[in-house]
């Protein structure tokens, strides 16, 4: 085996072509031989400048053989080997969508080592503009704001990995701008609108109990969906939030934990709410408090609760507003009924007050608005 060369060593040298080619050893492979980097110019002056740059950034630099996968190839690895047994199945199944209708058409068969962040930046400005699989009859190709967010927030994720396992010097999706925050708009339902929904919701002996307390606890679609009996308290009225359910990809559910640590909670449910669940209990014969309403040994399908939304929106004339805005409902009434934000982020999951300030700022501002008036009312009683 020939002397093994140290980091940085490199060499210059004219091509047969009259280029001038300068290479930088990055690393070494398990047998010891080297990896190198190299540079290309037209002049000799050129190509040790150049060399120097390279020098200076792969400085105290041992790079693994690893480092000539393309990126295809590393996100296939980060995301079987790395990911596998740390996220949902829900996440896992997401990223690799992004990873194969997004990343890997553009960049995946280039050198993870060679991509720079002006590749990675091309990459979010053609999907923005080009990027939907599916042309949409209003955007076109156009890929959602949030979308890029989310496919920079995953591939952020994986090439700081690579960095860490000394496959690549720097993460290259530093650097890069994405679109801001763009969220659909919350659509929250009036107190007139609240109870004209309520009247029929009542109306529908398999669903009143299921949206009855949803309205009154503001709980994920998925957190709903996995209660089961063990989690309520009848004498104490708390409610114990500690899984969630989750459609799986080709049909069927499947049972997982909270969205987030501070999603695992316990909810001390309104008077009315236990009374309901204690009828419910009496007359139920399944583990889970709101089970599958066909077969009654596994828990509600999510995507049955958002169905039966919907068309009681319809019978009710109400606007077709998604679940989640079902929480959003909940979250603002409760605020405007006096619920201080801290209260409201533990009963939301949320995983702090800030958050919950962040989300319902619209409704916080209104507060601070009534609060001066009130202390101004008083204020001017006194002088």
């Amino acid at each position: 085996m020939s002397k093994r060369r140290p980091a940085g060593d490199g060499l210059v040298r004219k091509r047969a072509d009259g280029r001038w080619e300068g290479r930088i050893v990055v690393g070494h492979k398990e047998d010891g031989s080297p990896i190198f980097r190299s540079v290309f110019a037209r002049t000799q002056k050129e190509v040790m400048r150049k060399l120097h740059n390279q020098i200076e950034t792969y400085r105290d630099v041992e790079l693994t053989e690893e480092s000539n996968m393309t990126l295809g190839e590393w996100l296939d690895k980060w995301l079987s080997d790395y990911m596998a047994l740390t996220i949902r199945e829900s996440t896992m199944d997401g990223y690799k969508i992004m990873t194969q209708h997004y990343i890997k058409p553009y960049l995946g068969d280039e050198k993870i080592g060679s991509i720079t962040t002006a590749d990675i930046q091309k990459l979010y400005n053609w999907l923005r503009e080009n990027g939907r699989v599916n042309e949409h009859y209003e955007k076109g190709n156009a890929l959602s704001d949030s979308m890029i967010r989310s496919i920079h927030m995953m591939l952020h994720q994986a090439m700081d990995a690579a960095v860490r396992e000394r496959i690549i010097v720097k993460n290259p999706t530093e650097g890069t701008v994405i679109p801001k925050n763009n969220y659909a708009p919350k659509q929250i339902l009036t107190e007139e609108q609240l109870e004209r929904f309520l009247d029929v919701v009542r109306q529908d002996p398999v669903w009143s109990d299921f949206f009855y307390t949803e309205l009154t606890t503001g709980m994920r679609l998925g957190e709903i969906c996995g209660l089961k009996w063990q989690d309520f308290e009848e004498k104490t009225g708390r409610l114990h939030i500690r899984r969630s359910v989750h459609r799986r990809k080709g049909g069927g559910v499947r049972v997982g934990e909270t969205k987030t640590e501070t999603g695992t909670r316990t909810i001390l449910l309104p008077p009315s709410t236990v009374e309901i669940l204690k009828a419910r209990k009496k007359k139920s014969y399944s583990d889970w408090i709101f089970h599958n309403p066909v077969v009654a040994e596994v828990p509600m399908d999510p995507s049955i609760a958002y169905h039966r939304l919907k068309t009681l929106l319809r019978h009710a004339e109400l606007p077709s507003i998604r679940f989640h805005d079902l929480r959003h409902t909940f979250a603002t009434h409760a605020l405007t009924s006096g619920v201080d934000a801290k209260t409201l982020s533990t009963i939301l999951g949320h995983t702090n007050a800030s958050f919950t300030l962040d989300t319902y700022t619209h409704m916080t501002t209104d507060m601070h608005q009534k609060a001066a008036t009130v202390v101004g009312g008083f204020l001017d009683e006194i002088m």
